[in-house]
């Protein structure tokens, strides 16, 4: 009975020094008041009393959209912000960063400090030879928070992890967390040609695009229902609705400040019918006179040279190393015998690559034309996978990236083609990744849990992966909303019904591993970090 008394005596008091049970010099811990020594002994009447401590479970893994790939637990109290506590670094590049995060939390940024203090938020540049810029190590020890990174985009990373965290769970639990995407491509695609947009709008999704770490913002611009960004070049293409220079260069500022590329494209040699009607002239025909609906006619030399006088001024808009020059549906290989339909393109490849040039081999011509005038401004093209031929004579450079959207177009071939030719791909599987407006066809809303669930970025076309072995081919991905039937939803009602497949997306590109969360423990606490 002494013994029971003893241990509740000691359970109503808490664990001792060490907060495991042990006591100083690896003794074991006592009630205040009790030693070893006998009760008479001197020396054990001016022995000091022991000072409870409190003892903390191991603590848990932050819960964060997308998940966070590791963590290491430890005992304490985690790490709480509050008025007062300072935001320091140790690189002058990281203010926007520090500046950002202080302000969302409420601390006081202090700029670059070599001391420490309670409760510090501490952002560094780990300056690692070759490490991922985007991959971060958060460590909440002390009573303070670190971050750190080889780039300032896993900083970046590691500061909307730690606000997801104290959102959802008041405190950031102690212990290591190591971080990083498996995927770097991680994109949302808006057409804004067919639909209006509002500058205000587009700036509230890079907001929510940089909190849940998406990297890209895709911009499609133009197509034939409308033009919608300021040209000084060509200002007759323009609609009535459209966005300012002034406008997007406050968009492209604030993706900078979030680590996000902004990706323009200006569709062709098909979707120009906003450029078509200001120039009529440039649009093609076939041999009965027939005008293709958005097709320019690439045997017009003119054509060429109003696309890429619009590349070359928009080259200065936006400063991302990114472009998407688009390629889809160009209307004169939809049909069933191009050379036939269009006798003047035939005569026009034939013209250029001989007698076994091909219409084919004229729109391939054409795309590498357009990549090599972004490529002059040093960006990286990509093109819609339809506007990728099979059995030409003239192949597309071989820097060009594949945006897989569709196996339903005429010519489309499977993804696997484009991977054993070594061709880098980015997925835009319409099946699960395109919110159509309006449904038109066979399109459908995708949603978040069906993402969640089944797609993976080795999920290119249908519902089937490609082989393991390709998947580094495989940059990423990006949502798309097409604007189809634009007045189906407002804006409100877009970012509404994107809001849950932009965050299961970027969850399976993040780690393309099988989530703890179930969808809907998912949900829930994507409502929690709202």
């Amino acid at each position: 009975m002494v013994v029971a008394a003893v241990m509740l005596t000691g359970l109503g008091l808490g664990l001792w020094v060490g907060g495991d049970g042990a006591g100083p010099a690896g003794t074991t811990a006592r009630a205040p008041g009790t030693t070893s020594a006998s009760p008479s002994d001197p020396a054990a009447a001016a022995a000091p009393t022991p000072t409870p401590t409190r003892s903390y479970p191991l603590s848990t893994t932050p819960q964060t959209i997308p998940a966070v790939r590791d963590h290491s637990p430890a005992r304490g109290p985690g790490w709480r912000p509050e008025r007062g506590q300072r935001v320091v670094v140790n690189d002058a590049g990281l203010a926007d960063e520090g500046r950002l995060i202080a302000g969302e939390l409420g601390l006081t940024y202090a700029g670059e400090k070599g001391d420490t203090k309670a409760g510090d938020l501490r952002l560094a540049l780990s300056g690692a030879a070759g490490a991922n810029q985007e991959s971060y190590t958060m460590t909440v020890r002390g009573g303070r928070v670190s971050i750190s990174a080889a780039g300032e985009a896993g900083v970046f990373y590691g500061t909307r992890t730690l606000k997801q965290t104290v959102r959802g769970e008041g405190t950031a639990p102690e212990g290591v967390v190591r971080d990083g995407p498996a995927k770097e491509r991680r994109g949302l695609m808006l057409d804004i040609a067919r639909k209006h947009f509002t500058a205000d709008w587009i700036e509230d999704r890079v907001r929510e695009l940089g909190d849940l770490k998406f990297n890209e913002l895709g911009l499609h611009f133009s197509d034939d229902q409308g033009f919608r960004i300021e040209s000084s070049s060509h200002p007759e293409i323009v609609s009535q609705q459209h966005l300012t220079k002034a406008e997007v260069r406050r968009i492209v500022q604030l993706a900078e400040s979030r680590h996000i590329t902004v990706v323009p494209e200006i569709d062709s040699p098909g979707h120009l019918g906003a450029v078509i009607a200001a120039h009529p002239d440039l649009q093609l025909r076939n041999a009965q006179g027939v005008a293709a609906t958005g097709a320019v006619d690439i045997s017009n030399p003119a054509a060429a040279k109003i696309v890429d006088e619009l590349l070359d001024e928009y080259a200065g808009l936006f400063p991302g190393n990114q472009w998407h020059l688009g390629g889809d549906e160009y209307r004169a290989l939809m049909a069933s015998d191009p050379q036939a339909s269009y006798p003047q393109l035939a005569a026009a490849a034939r013209q250029e690559y001989g007698a076994g040039g091909t219409v084919a081999d004229l729109a391939t011509g054409w795309l590498n034309d357009r990549a090599a005038t972004v490529r002059a401004h040093d960006r990286t093209p990509r093109a819609w996978n339809d506007g990728f031929y099979a059995g030409t004579s003239v192949q597309p450079d071989k820097d060009i990236q594949v945006a897989y959207w569709t196996g339903k177009e005429i010519g489309a071939r499977l993804p696997v083609e484009y991977l054993r030719a070594g061709r880098q791909v980015i997925n835009y599987n319409d099946e699960f990744l395109y919110y159509v407006l309006g449904q038109p066809q066979t399109f459908v809303y995708p949603t978040g849990e069906r993402i969640y669930e089944q797609w993976t970025p080795r999920v290119l076309r249908g519902t089937q992966p490609v082989a393991a072995r390709y998947d580094g081919q495989i940059l990423g991905g990006s949502f798309a909303v097409w604007c189809d039937l634009a007045n189906s939803q407002t804006q409100a009602q877009v970012a509404a019904g994107i809001r849950m497949p932009l965050r299961a997306t970027v969850q399976k590109l993040w780690d393309e591993g099988e989530p703890e969360l179930s969808w809907a423990e998912f949900r829930k606490l994507a409502d929690q970090l709202d």
